[in-house]
């Protein structure tokens, strides 16, 4: 989920592990969802503070693509392939992060361009670049 300003700005998160990962929102389906847009609720807030009042918007796009070792531990043994809903949330500014340090280390609030550059995963950057 890409978190954007009115002002073209862009949240990105570091993750803690692997290190310097950075990345937008993102999460999984607990066993007991089924909706991803209530997943990307409960993510927006577990990952960065943010819920209440905030629209999180489905963007209609749906990525696939196979699960990379560094993340395999945290799919069931069958799981080859990982199916990602986009979502954005557009605020009217910058506004105060609060980390879940166990996922992520650092926040920084980037232009569009320079955000697409640090994001490690390319539907991520497809994200970015592609917000209204």
């Amino acid at each position: 989920m890409v978190v954007y300003t009115t002002t073209d700005e862009v949240l990105v998160l570091r993750r803690c592990r692997p290190p310097d990962f950075w990345q937008s929102v993102t999460g999984s389906l607990e066993w007991e969802e089924t909706d991803p847009l209530e997943t990307a609720r409960r993510e927006l807030h577990e990952e960065t503070g943010l819920g209440d009042g905030v629209a999180v918007i489905r963007c209609g796009t749906i990525n696939r693509f196979p699960i990379l070792p560094p993340w395999r531990d945290r799919y069931a043994p069958e799981a080859v392939e990982n199916t990602e809903h986009v979502f954005h949330v557009r605020l009217p500014g910058r506004c105060p992060i609060v980390l879940s340090p166990a996922e992520h280390g650092e926040y920084e609030w980037l232009p569009r361009a320079a955000a697409a550059a640090r994001v490690a995963s390319w539907t991520n950057r497809d994200a970015i670049l592609q917000l209204p």
